[in-house]
């Protein structure tokens, strides 16, 4: 049976990640817009990740005797000043998803509550992946900065990506293969 504390801060968290899978949709729809189909795939597959992550705290709360609880989504932006703008967004979101894990991890330390720590444990290295993989590209927008071609090869590079998430109990699924 969840604390109440624990309970609460997992349906937060489920509806961050489901926040997070409304935000890469949305940068998704952005870098279609802008004729980037390789960033519109990668952020698609992201945003499919993201709802596995939502869906594994989901499932969780109801394997442990918890209430889910959903919230309204807050909307996403929809516009970014340029596609290394989009991802950098991207990055700094995960750096704050990141803290949030972190709280919950403390948070559970804090309620003696060993088996949800152990489930948070996952998404700890799984945000380790989210954060290096989301920086790398960015240092590579950073280096090509608005030059056409680096741009369409990153593209290319980016849609290469598939999405695997939640085929296994590993952080899987945030670089592009």
């Amino acid at each position: 049976m969840l604390k109440d504390p624990i309970q609460e801060a997992l349906n937060e968290q489920i509806n961050a990640e489901l926040y997070s899978e409304y935000m890469y949709l949305s940068m998704a729809a952005y870098y279609e817009e802008e004729g980037l189909p390789g960033f519109a795939a990668w952020m698609r597959a992201q945003a499919d990740e993201e709802h596995d992550h939502a869906m594994r705290i989901y499932d969780f709360v109801l394997d442990r005797d918890g209430r889910v609880l959903l919230d309204g989504i807050e909307e996403p932006p929809t516009e970014w000043e340029s596609p290394a703008a989009a991802f950098e967004a991207a990055y700094d979101h995960e750096v704050e998803i990141s803290g949030m894990i972190d709280d919950l991890v403390e948070l559970a330390r804090a309620e003696n509550d060993n088996a949800t720590e152990n489930m948070l444990q996952w998404f700890v290295a799984e945000q380790v992946e989210e954060e290096a993989t989301a920086a790398d590209i960015v240092d590579k927008l950073r280096y090509v900065g608005d030059d056409g071609p680096g741009l369409l090869m990153i593209d290319r590079e980016l849609g290469q990506r598939r999405g695997d998430a939640g085929t296994d109990d590993a952080p899987s699924g945030s670089t592009p293969e």
